[in-house]
């Protein structure tokens, strides 16, 4: 089932999420519809938040970026509860977009390289370091389930430039190819 994905300005988009157990009630199918409502939209990385429910799960598929960083190659991934463990490597600046915030784009500085312990969809504990674009993914969808976006890595004369697009998407005058939920009026 295809979920909306919740725009800037809903609260739960900047709540602190919690962590979850086994016996979470639907958790394989509400990664299903995570995994089918981020292709529908056509992103590479889903959060929790991102369709209204305050709880560590983070859902990506960036082999459709393959072709321009190989480290995406075959490169899907459920994480619960994840941790990151350190950020290591080069700091890069690259442009990121998000579902939650249709229409921006803005270039993020972040370490190339992330380490992460969390569980798998079976709730095998795992660790593992990602790099490159891996990293920028992971990286940014885990800012979501501590309440952040990407908007809050740029400067303060970016953040001025794009606040009447932020505005906007509060008031719900956007237009997306996929089901949303903008701030109720």
């Amino acid at each position: 089932m295809i979920l909306p994905v919740y725009l800037y300005g809903q609260p739960v988009l900047r709540k602190v999420a919690e962590e979850i157990s086994p016996d979470y009630k639907g958790l394989p199918e509400l990664i299903k519809n995570m995994y089918e409502t981020m292709y529908q939209s056509e992103g590479i990385g889903l959060a929790a938040p991102q369709v209204g429910l305050s709880i560590r799960l983070i859902v990506i598929d960036a082999d459709v970026m393959a072709e321009s960083f190989p480290e995406c190659k075959d490169f899907k991934i459920t994480l619960i509860n994840p941790n990151i463990l350190e950020k290591t490597g080069n700091n890069v600046s690259f442009e990121e977009g998000c579902l939650s915030l249709p229409g921006i784009h803005e270039n993020v500085t972040r370490p190339d390289k992330v380490t992460v312990s969390y569980l798998d969809e079976n709730f095998q504990p795992q660790t593992k370091t990602f790099e490159g674009f891996q990293a920028r993914v992971v990286q940014h969808e885990y800012d979501h389930l501590d309440g952040k976006m990407f908007i809050d890595h740029v400067s303060l004369i970016r953040k001025q430039l794009i606040k009447s697009k932020l505005n906007n998407i509060v008031k719900g005058k956007v237009k997306c190819d996929y089901r949303t939920k903008a701030v109720s009026k």
